[in-house]
């Protein structure tokens, strides 16, 4: 469908597809060096009544000069703060990799407050909270960071070839690679009343189905997980079969995104 992405909405959310009235708007969490313009390619698969939101992370793109966050906090915080604007129609929430971690923070803060329930939450290659590895590639060399994204396959290794461009994104990547050494989820939390699905590579070289499943955990409501031929970023192959399998489940989500959460 089209693309009507506006990078002047404000500094934390681009539009990729715009809809006045949406049965259902969907906010995408880049992974650790990603940036909103992963998302753009979506938007020929989204329906017209389906609005379509992608974060933009600082330090990267057009937030180049915006200093990248140094924790989970100071990532989750302003992004709940932001979205609680869009809890006017039913609002999911996707993440890939570390934005998955992004998007669950970010749906326990819109719980907190706001009661919130969203119509999704939709995790990808990502272990549960509580089942992280922490690998601290954070300290390692640059060539040692590049040869470990050039493995996962989520940068284009033409970027890295460049040494202009090298130095533009390796800043942003190296932070993003600290954020996550240094985040422990809390596994005290109630589990959310929102449906959650979980998605993964069956490929992947540092992840498996139990750690993946064991999102489950996070939710009182339904847990679907689901595999996909290929690596850590499968979904770059998968677009339309993802999206196909995001919508059909948000079929059967709750009506509204921002009721009071149910007493249990």
């Amino acid at each position: 469908m089209r693309s009507t992405e506006n990078g002047s909405a404000d500094r934390w959310f681009r539009t990729v597809q715009r809809c006045p009235t949406p049965r259902v708007r969907i906010i995408c969490f880049p992974h650790a060096g990603g940036a909103a313009s992963f998302f753009r390619s979506w938007a020929e698969f989204v329906p017209d009544d389906v609005e379509l939101i992608a974060v933009r992370y600082p330090g990267r793109e057009d937030r180049l000069l915006d200093p990248p966050a140094g924790t989970m906090a100071e990532l989750a915080d302003p992004i709940a703060d932001g979205c609680s604007r869009f809890l006017d129609a039913p609002l999911a929430l996707f993440g890939h990799s570390m934005g998955a971690s992004v998007a669950y923070e970010v749906a326990l803060r819109l719980r907190a407050a706001h009661g919130a329930v969203l119509a999704g939450l939709f995790v990808s290659s990502r272990p549960a909270p509580g089942r992280e590895k922490h690998r601290s590639l954070s300290l390692a060399s640059d060539d040692e960071l590049i040869e470990d994204i050039a493995l996962q396959g989520g940068t284009d290794a033409r970027t890295f070839a460049n040494p202009e461009l090298r130095g533009l994104v390796l800043p942003a990547i190296r932070a993003d690679y600290r954020l996550v050494d240094g985040y422990r989820a809390l596994t005290s939390h109630a589990p959310l009343d929102t449906p959650v699905v979980a998605y993964y590579g069956d490929d992947e070289a540092d992840l498996d189905r139990d750690s993946v499943a064991a999102w489950s955990s996070v939710t009182a409501a339904t847990f679907t997980v689901r595999s996909f031929d290929g690596g850590h970023f499968y979904l770059a192959d998968h677009r339309q079969e993802l999206l196909a399998h995001l919508f059909a489940s948000l079929g059967s989500g709750p009506a509204t995104a921002t009721g009071p959460a149910r007493p249990r």
